[in-house]
């Protein structure tokens, strides 16, 4: 698995601009979900080296996008910990919150944060549509990421309120996101946002393209966002 990242991190062009130790973390990181996965629901990739090129390099791409050093990064719905984690690993100075709804996620993330050494990093057990309404999390934000399948017009409710003026939501999409990108114009603007760049990039090692959605906050969240979950679904802005 490492020398799969550290090949990958290099055709990135990424391998001068992390740590000498970060295909060795972000190794100890894979095969810690993989154990956790035998008796937790953490991730449908299993293979070894599917984690180092779907899991790991995919995250690793967006710091070809984006400067992360010395700011703060939300994680709305981080799963097993993508991208926040890996983007940690790679940039050390990065501020990282990990918000995910399943309370024994959250407390694994706590714990393979700590067997990998890391600070810097904080993990909460809350649904994303309650905490943004939260004083320190509201509009605080230099990044939110999202890594969900989610339609965009439901992923910019949950994640926009968070982002502060002048900082950024991340969305990691499929490359054939444009008809959803254009379907979300309305919520995006409605919560503050605007689409700065649309980014394609190939996975290393792989056939995959995926896009990342870079939206920028100009605005303040208006009151009453993000709405119930029940409210979101039933009636996408």
């Amino acid at each position: 698995m490492r020398d799969i990242i550290a090949a990958g991190l290099e055709e990135l062009g990424l391998s001068q601009r992390v740590p000498p130790e970060a295909p060795e973390l972000l190794e100890a990181y894979g095969r810690a979900l993989v154990e956790k996965n035998q008796v937790m629901n953490l991730t449908a990739i299993t293979q070894p080296d599917q984690v180092a090129r779907l899991h790991m390099l995919d995250c690793a791409a967006l710091l070809n996008y984006v400067h992360l050093e010395g700011k703060t990064l939300l994680d709305v719905g981080t799963g097993a910990g993508f991208p926040g984690l890996p983007l940690k690993i790679l940039c050390p100075t990065l501020e990282v919150t990990l918000l995910d709804s399943l309370s024994k996620r959250v407390r694994w993330l706590r714990e393979v944060s700590e067997q990998l050494g890391l600070s810097g990093v904080t993990a909460i057990h809350a649904r994303s549509e309650e905490q943004a309404l939260v004083k320190g999390f509201r509009d605080s934000f230099d990044f939110v990421t999202a890594r969900a399948v989610a339609d965009l017009r439901l992923l910019a409710e949950l994640c926009l309120p968070f982002v502060k003026v002048g900082g950024v939501f991340l969305a990691m999409k499929s490359v054939d996101c444009g008809p959803e990108v254009e379907g979300a114009a309305h919520a995006i603007k409605l919560l503050g946002g605007r689409v700065r760049d649309q980014a394609d990039y190939q996975i290393p090692g792989t056939e995959i393209t995926h896009r990342v959605v870079a939206i920028e906050k100009v605005a303040p969240t208006l009151k009453g966002y993000p709405r119930r979950w029940a409210k979101i679904q039933k009636e996408p802005l």
